[in-house]
């Protein structure tokens, strides 16, 4: 009779290690998941930071000159339109992603016609607050582009582990997630034009 057990034991054991062992590695791809969602979380605030900026920056500019309507006009509908696109990071696709950086980037272009523009006019140069808020500018795209990074970091890190075998196996439900990607033309300098 013990003979038997022996065998039933040993199967028993098996089966509970490799239940462990598939409770690990869909916990660990859980937390990879929530770090991309927490980075992507990073991202979007570094960007609603800089279009609460643009606001006083833009009252900023039109209280110290009058120039160039249709720079200001630009830089507010851009800001309108990449406040209009959203994404749920946990189902994140590469075309929504790509819609995201198409309409953040034309907020980049437009500010940065608008600071270039600025450099014709002193008056608005000397202005104290003009000036800290370009600062406060400046240092905000370049928290974008630490959120931006720090994404690509953690989608690099679950893509990883969610697609290296044997977690596959065990993580089906664990899709790729697609990395933050510059948009069409963004390594060419903005052109300017008076």
């Amino acid at each position: 009779m013990k003979k038997w057990l022996i065998p039933v034991g040993i199967i028993v054991a098996l089966i509970a290690i490799i239940a462990f062992w598939s409770i690990g590695i869909k916990n660990t791809a859980l937390q990879h998941s929530q770090a991309v969602n927490k980075d992507w979380g990073n991202v979007q605030t570094a960007y609603q930071r800089r279009n609460d900026l643009i606001g006083n920056l833009v009252n900023t500019v039109k209280g110290a000159a009058d120039f160039e309507k249709s720079t200001l006009t630009a830089v507010i509908e851009a800001r309108a339109k990449a406040t209009s696109v959203t994404i749920d990071p946990a189902n994140v696709t590469p075309e929504q992603l790509a819609q995201f950086n198409q309409a953040q980037s034309g907020v980049s272009s437009s500010l940065s016609k608008l600071l270039v523009s600025v450099e014709q006019y002193p008056t608005l140069k000397a202005n104290e607050n003009f000036l800290k808020l370009q600062d406060e500018l400046a240092s905000t795209e370049n928290q974008i582009l630490t959120a931006r990074t720090r994404f690509n970091e953690s989608v690099q890190t679950y893509n990883g582990y969610v697609l290296k075998i044997p977690n596959n196996w065990f993580l089906s439900e664990y899709k790729e997630k697609p990395y933050f990607e510059a948009s069409t033309g963004a390594d060419k300098p903005v052109e300017v034009k008076f």
